[in-house]
C-alpha cells in the first residue's frame, strides 16, 4: 500500500463507446483502484465503458442527460469525493458544478473556457495546451503525458492481419486506427492512398464512427482499401502494418501513434499539436495537415524508402520513456494533492449555484 492517505476518486466521462480519451480514464481509474484508493466513474447508462472497469472501480450510470452537473455534484457528496476529474468536454462541464470536492479536468481535445474556466485543475497532455492557457490557468495546470494502455491479450495472441487479408508476402500494408470522424481526416487518408499508393499496396483502416458510409463511398469499391470496423486486437494489427499513417486535422495526444510507436512501425502524420510533440526527434515523419495530396505523395515515398529495405530492417526503435503509465499515475495523484494543498491554504467562496447543490 502507498505511503500516504488513500483518496476517494470519481472519474466522470459520458461517451457510450470507447475511444482515445475514454481508453485513458479507464485506465488512470483501474490504476488508481489497483494501488487501494477507493475509485468510481459516473458515465452514461449503457456505456461500454463500464465492461472495461476492473472489479474494484464502481461505475454508476446515469439515465438521461438532463441535468447531470446536478447530479454529478449530488453524488461526488454522497460518496465523499475527495476528487472529481473530468474527461472530455461535457464530463468537465458537469464536473464544474461538484463544490466541496477538487475538480480536475484533463485536455484530451483543448482548452475550452465554458467547458474548463471553473475547475480547480487542468491535465494538459502536451506542452502546447499548456502554453496555450491563459495566465490565471497556468498556476493550476501540469503537463502529465498519456500512455498507451495494453489491448486485449488474448485477442493480440491470435491476430495474423496479413493471413487475415490474404497478402502476398510483398505486399506493403499501410494502416491507420482511429475513430471515423471529420478530425481523424480518414478521407484525406482515403484520398491520398487512392491517387499516389503504388497498385500492389493494400489500405486498412480500424475503427469505427459516425463517417463509415461516407468513407466507403470516397473509396469507391478500390479493393485495396479495407474498413475493418472496431477492433480489440489492435496491438497486434500493428505488428502487420508495414507503414502507420495519422492523417487527423487536430489531435492533442493519440494514443495510437503511441502503440505505433510500440510495435515499432515506421509512422507518418499530419503535423498536428500532439505528434508534433510526440514525434520530435524521432524517426518519423510529419506532414502539413489537410493536405490530401501531400500525404498521399509522402505515402508513396515512404512505401518506396521501405521496399528498399529488407523486411527485418524496417522496424524501429522509438525514445518513449517518457510516455510510462506508472510514471503518469504516480504524478496523476501527486497533482491532486498539490491542488489539494493550494485549496487547503486559501479561503474557500461558493457561489450561488454550488451553495443550492449543497442545499
Amino acid at each position: 500500500m502507498p505511503p500516504f492517505e488513500l483518496l476517494t476518486v470519481i472519474h466522470v466521462v459520458f461517451s457510450s463507446r470507447i475511444a482515445g480519451g475514454e481508453r485513458h480514464c479507464i485506465d488512470l481509474a483501474n490504476a488508481q483502484a489497483a494501488l487501494g484508493h477507493r475509485v468510481h466513474v459516473i458515465g452514461s447508462a449503457g456505456s461500454a465503458v463500464a465492461g472495461a472497469l476492473a472489479p474494484r472501480v464502481t461505475f454508476h450510470g446515469l439515465q438521461l442527460p438532463l441535468l447531470r452537473g446536478w447530479r454529478v455534484a449530488a453524488l461526488a457528496r454522497r460518496l465523499g469525493a475527495d476528487i472529481c476529474h473530468g474527461h472530455l468536454g461535457p464530463a468537465c462541464k458537469a464536473v464544474a458544478r461538484a463544490g466541496g470536492s477538487t475538480r480536475i479536468g484533463t485536455l484530451h481535445v483543448g482548452y475550452k473556457p465554458h467547458h474548463h474556466a471553473r475547475l480547480d485543475g487542468l491535465v494538459c497532455v502536451n506542452r502546447a495546451q499548456y502554453d496555450g492557457l491563459p495566465k490565471a490557468e497556468k498556476q493550476e495546470a501540469s503537463v502529465i503525458y498519456n500512455w498507451a494502455p495494453e489491448r486485449d491479450t488474448a485477442a493480440r495472441r491470435q491476430t495474423d492481419l496479413r493471413a487475415e487479408l490474404a497478402l502476398a508476402p510483398g505486399q506493403l500494408l499501410v494502416g491507420s486506427v482511429g475513430r471515423l470522424h471529420v478530425s481523424k481526416g480518414m478521407d484525406l487518408l482515403i484520398q491520398g492512398f487512392k491517387a499516389h499508393a503504388p497498385a500492389e499496396a493494400v489500405l486498412v483502416i480500424l475503427g469505427e464512427g459516425p463517417d463509415e458510409g461516407e468513407l466507403r463511398k470516397l473509396a469507391g469499391g478500390d479493393p485495396r482499401i479495407r474498413l475493418l470496423g472496431y477492433r480489440s486486437d489492435v496491438d497486434a494489427a500493428l505488428k502487420s502494418f508495414d507503414l502507420f499513417v495519422s492523417p487527423s486535422r487536430e489531435e492533442a495526444f493519440p494514443l495510437a501513434i503511441l502503440e505505433a510507436m510500440r510495435a515499432g512501425c515506421p509512422v507518418l502524420s499530419t503535423a498536428t499539436q500532439g505528434p508534433q510533440e510526440m514525434l520530435a526527434g524521432q524517426p518519423a515523419r510529419l506532414v502539413p495537415v489537410g493536405d490530401a495530396d501531400g500525404l498521399g505523395r509522402a505515402i508513396a515515398e515512404e512505401l518506396a524508402r521501405l521496399r528498399a529495405l529488407p523486411a527485418e530492417d524496417r522496424a524501429l526503435q522509438y525514445a518513449t520513456k517518457a510516455y510510462d503509465r506508472g510514471d503518469a499515475v504516480a504524478r496523476t495523484l501527486g497533482f491532486y494533492r498539490d491542488v489539494m494543498r493550494r485549496q487547503a491554504a486559501q479561503p474557500q467562496h461558493l457561489d450561488d449555484e454550488e451553495k443550492a447543490i449543497i442545499a
